[in-house]
Order: structure tokens, then C-alpha cells, then sequence
């Protein structure tokens, strides 16, 4: 349901662009703008995940710094039958969890302090 979402996000994204690249530069202008957000969405899709943490300021930990936090992710990922994701903290003290990556291959798991 999630990739469909994104499909139908990023498809809407691309006609807004082509629409309005159509009515700055007509059929040439169309072109130029697909470009541009196939360009832009295949850069989302592969860096998402890399900027959302950045935007966080999030740290990658290993068993060594978190070993309690560490255990639980992957005790989880063990439990799903998934691959042991990256783990990353967030210094703040506001309770925030989440998870990204385009695959589980490529999947990162942050938490903040104050969940912690």
C-alpha cells in the first residue's frame, strides 16, 4: 500500500513539473521538466533515507555505545526474519522513533535519547 502511495506521489510530482514546464516552454519545456523530476525522484528515492538522518543529526551506534538499544533492534529484526539494520541516535530529548531505507538491505532504525 506504501509503494503505491509513493507511485501515485512521485507521478503527481512529475505531471505538476511537466504542466508547469509545458506552460513556460510548450512541448520542449515539458520535456526538460520530466527530466528534471525523473531525475529528482530517482535522487530521493536513493538518499532519502541518508537525509532524513542527516536532517536529525543522527549518530550511527554498534553494540559498543548502545548496547541495551542495540540488542532490542536487533533481537526485532531476528523476530521478523529481516537483516540487522543500521542504528542510529538522536540526540534530543523528545521521545521519536522511526525507521528508513529503500529495502531491507538498506534499512536504518533511529531513536532519540529521550526514548531511550
Amino acid at each position: 500500500m506504501n509503494t503505491i502511495r509513493t507511485a501515485m506521489l512521485l507521478a503527481a510530482m512529475t505531471a505538476l513539473f511537466m504542466g508547469v514546464g509545458f506552460l513556460i516552454g510548450g512541448t520542449g519545456g515539458m520535456m526538460i521538466a520530466f527530466l528534471f523530476a525523473a531525475g529528482t525522484n530517482l535522487f530521493s528515492y536513493w538518499n532519502a533515507d541518508k537525509m532524513v538522518l542527516s536532517m536529525n543529526r543522527a549518530v550511527e551506534v554498534d553494540e559498543r555505545n548502545a548496547p541495551e538499544y542495540y540488542a532490542i533492534v536487533q533481537a526485532m529484526a531476528k523476530q521478523a526474519g529481516l537483516p540487522m539494520p543500521k542504528t542510529y541516535l538522536i540526540d534530543n530529548p523528545q521521545p521519536n522513533a522511526f525507521a528508513t531505507g529503500r529495502n531491507p538491505q538498506n534499512a536504518a532504525v533511529a531513536a532519540s535519547t529521550g526514548l531511550l
